[in-house]
């Protein structure tokens, strides 16, 4: 595809399969589909091509091995690491847009089965008009769609008591990058029939095929559901009323969230809000119990909060009374978390993970040591820390000029993710490697870990086509 005319008859050929409609190759048309969510990487792309269903993915795969062009695979465009971004002239966007169905609900083996292309947050719509739960919640699921989410692993608010997405997907289909279909839709619990193939293309980004469909568990829905916003005398305190929260309540903790009072004000500057406590403090806890059985969460989570003002573990705390008073509850946790914080000048993010015990070491020494390279740099931690999953945010001091702190990123990263590695932890919990982590790959993961999953990709991918430049760095030699 080296010549003018290589390139239109290649063009021409993915209009035959996808419809000129569906091939888009003007800069405007193609503009939101090469630029990610942060604006952090700018690609470029042959095309954008929209297929309708599997079939035509196959087709478009199969065309695209056989003229040597990568496949950047996109579902809602809403990643925040740059794995959706192709990176060359000789590659395609595939968005999976216009594969949005429900294709079937089994009640009686609680599964659903959808297309990549549903909307996460039509997928828990139909979930919920059918009767049940589908627990995958977080921020963009507006927007994002279900093949993205298993294709990052998403993780979001509810990891603590449902897992996250590789944990509520039975099955897939997937199409190779020769473009055969791989059809593993079975909604089985129990399969356990050699190698599970399925695992391999939840989290891999888009580098070993595309995910056309997936088989998702579903779950009662809550008939009782209990939220309270607590106040805690440090990250410690937090972690241990999570562990008596857990024993008192029979583990009926679905979401436990750790905010500092920094991210709050910082929130209700930006934001707007107000506080639902009457003091502040300098931590809290927002935690829900959820039950499917219609009553007595309430009892038990007086008892939790009551034995925790006698031990200490808690300093005072609000329990929604009403669904819009638990809606204003976690709007402190979205304004915490809101992309608000770039008003305050430069930031730097980190999404990691570290053992749950471990939290408060993480907080602490990880503080410590940005501080000592900046002095004044302002630190949010915040995060699923039922799950162990915190994001380490900085934002520049007051006064600070704004690129001089983001100049400063590779610097912090080294910092904070040292300190991540001493623990046990990951550098990415659950936004995935894409571009903005690929080279710290080779930093925090052992060679073997590395020469395996190349060798697993050579296998699936031997022409490197499928989304390259991502996830995977340059293998080493050893």
């Amino acid at each position: 595809m080296t010549q003018s005319a290589d390139l239109e008859d290649f063009l021409a050929a993915l209009r035959d399969i996808v419809g000129r409609q569906a091939c888009l190759t003007s800069a405007d048309a193609m503009a939101p589909y090469l630029v990610e969510e942060r604006r952090l990487f700018q690609g470029e792309a042959a095309a954008v091509v929209r297929p309708a269903n599997t079939e035509e993915v196959s087709r478009v795969l199969a065309l695209c091995s056989e003229h040597g062009v990568a496949v950047v695979p996109q579902g809602g465009n809403t990643g925040a690491c740059g794995g959706g971004v192709p990176l060359s002239r000789r590659a395609i966007v595939l968005a999976t847009e216009r594969m949005d169905r429900i294709r079937a609900i089994d009640a009686d083996n609680a599964t659903i089965t959808v297309e990549a292309g549903c909307i996460l947050a039509n997928l828990q719509a139909a979930a919920r008009e059918a009767g049940f739960l589908f627990p995958l919640s977080l921020g963009g699921e507006g927007s994002c769609r279900i093949g993205g989410n298993l294709s990052t692993n998403a993780g979001g608010i509810n990891v603590l008591h449902y897992g996250n997405a590789r944990e509520l997907m039975l099955g897939l289909e997937v199409v190779l990058p020769d473009g055969r279909v791989w059809n593993g839709l079975r909604g089985l619990r129990k399969d356990n029939t050699g190698y599970a193939l399925k695992h391999l293309f939840v989290g891999a980004e888009g580098t070993l095929g595309v995910i056309t469909a997936a088989t998702l568990k579903l779950f009662p829905l809550p008939r009782d559901r209990q939220t309270a916003f607590v106040a805690v005398p440090s990250p410690q305190a937090a972690i241990e009323l999570l562990a008596h929260a857990r024993d008192v309540s029979g583990d009926s903790v679905t979401a436990f969230e750790l905010l500092p009072r920094i991210g709050l004000d910082l929130g209700f500057k930006n934001m707007g809000g107000r506080d639902p406590l009457q003091q502040v403090y300098s931590w809290y806890a927002l935690i829900e119990l959820s039950s499917a059985r219609p009553r007595g969460l309430r009892e038990v989570f007086e008892e939790i909060l009551e034995a925790g003002l006698e031990s200490g573990m808690v300093l005072d705390a609000a329990i929604a009374e009403t669904e819009e008073q638990r809606r204003e509850l976690w709007r402190l946790r979205e304004i915490t978390a809101g992309g608000h914080q770039h008003q305050e000048g430069g930031l730097i993010k980190h999404d990691i993970s570290v053992p749950v015990s471990a939290i408060p070491a993480m907080i602490e020494r990880g503080t410590a040591a940005v501080l000592e390279r900046l002095p004044g740099t302002r630190v949010i931690a915040f995060g699923h820390a039922g799950d162990g999953n915190l994001h380490f945010n900085l934002v520049q001091p007051v006064g600070h000029e704004a690129q001089a702190f983001f100049d400063l990123r590779d610097t912090m990263n080294r910092i904070v993710h040292d300190i991540v590695h001493e623990l046990d932890g990951s550098i990415s919990a659950e936004h995935g490697i894409g571009l903005l982590k690929i080279d710290e790959m080779t930093r925090y993961k052992t060679p073997l870990e590395l020469e395996l999953m190349h060798r697993i990709r050579q296998a699936i991918d031997p022409a490197n086509i499928m989304n390259p430049g991502k996830v995977l760095p340059p293998l080493r030699s050893r």
